[in-house]
């Protein structure tokens, strides 16, 4: 099973790869919060911060766009759905979706009910042969949910990245049928750094209605975003996010992490660096004999086969990542905007010693 809470909350910072949000802040986001500690402002995003935030999202999208800052993942897919889908809708993902495995039912809880339609396809993507039939399965039936909205994860739960093309496609096929385009952007920036592509590319241009813009896995404390391309969607979702206990009175403090994060391309950098983390440790592992990747890491995230005498010998150490979770002998690394290449190189030379 997964390593234990008592033996997380015990691991150096160079030694966590559960995930990137076992990482801490980066100082510069640190630092805005501190600062805006100072005086006094007027509350629930009525303030300076909050004002630079959204014009900041507004650049690097290349257009107006509304922007519902919250203070998780969960929170910012579970409103963006509620938006998009009715009750009696359905939410075509991927099986392995994060909002299908890993929020305990807040899709259904948010939306009233709408249901989580699994759409299979190879490297945790969306195969568009199968969308084109789930799109219109059972379509004005009333003895059945309609489907409604298509979610994408960008960068996925695998670490694989849909190319703009797949993504146009999926936007294509969805828009077609008359459904919305949602993205879980847990790991946005980590995706937009492997494709070298503008984020309006990777989002609106490419048929995206709403973002799940994430930040706290990349170098923020407690801030995540919803980021609407459709101006008809800004009334409901501000109404949801206050419904939701997501309007902070003390919101600079949310925005005055997104500012720092997105100031002097500090998202960019963060995610660039844990990025490249990913690609130097599975290199290192490709020149192991007796281990083996699943697949070239894309994003920050690397899946792996792994003895189980290396594995153990990792854990001993006080090493933190999860292990025989998909099957046994499967390991997942998750390596952050925090790790330095001594760490990794630390990493491969434990995994080294374990292996003879």
């Amino acid at each position: 099973m997964s390593t234990t809470i008592s033996a997380i909350a015990t691991t150096p910072s160079s030694r966590a790869f559960i995930s990137d949000n076992m990482a801490g802040a980066s100082p510069q986001i640190a630092q805005a919060v501190a600062d805006a500690a100072a005086g006094q402002v007027l509350p629930y995003g009525n303030d300076p911060f909050s004002d630079s935030a959204r014009r900041r999202l507004g650049e690097i999208f290349e257009r107006d766009v509304d922007v519902f800052p919250v203070s998780t993942g969960s929170a910012a897919n579970g409103l963006s759905l509620a938006a998009l889908t009715p009750p009696w809708g359905s939410v075509l993902s991927h099986p392995d979706s994060h909002i299908n495995h890993d929020e305990c039912g807040a899709p259904e809880f948010f939306t009233g009910g709408a249901k989580l339609v699994g759409v299979p396809g190879s490297d945790s993507k969306i195969d568009p042969e199968a969308l084109e039939a789930a799109v219109r399965r059972r379509a004005g039936d009333v003895h059945s949910v309609q489907p409604s909205v298509v979610s994408i994860s960008q960068a996925t739960e695998s670490g694989s990245v849909y190319t703009l093309q797949e993504i146009r496609r999926l936007s294509a096929i969805a828009k077609d049928a008359g459904l919305r385009v949602h993205m879980d952007g847990a790991r946005f920036a980590n995706a937009l750094d492997h494709l070298g592509a503008t984020p309006a590319e990777m989002t609106w241009k490419a048929g995206v209605d709403v973002l799940s813009f994430g930040a706290t896995k990349n170098g923020a404390m407690t801030a995540d975003a919803i980021v609407s391309f459709d101006p008809a969607l800004a009334t409901e979702l501000a109404f949801r996010a206050k419904r939701a206990g997501q309007l902070a009175s003390k919101m600079r403090f949310h925005t005055a992490q997104i500012d720092a994060y997105l100031t002097d391309g500090l998202w960019l950098h963060n995610a660039r660096h844990a990025n490249a983390m990913a690609t130097r440790l599975g290199d290192g592992l490709k020149a192991i004999p007796g281990t083996g990747l699943l697949a070239t890491p894309q994003a920050n995230i690397l899946f792996c086969r792994l003895p189980q005498q290396v594995t153990e010998g990792l854990l001993a150490e006080g090493y933190a990542f999860y292990h025989d979770r998909w099957e046994a002998g499967i390991v997942r690394f998750v390596t952050a905007f925090s790790h330095s290449a001594e760490d990794i190189d630390q990493l491969l030379d434990a995994v080294r010693r374990h292996t003879r």
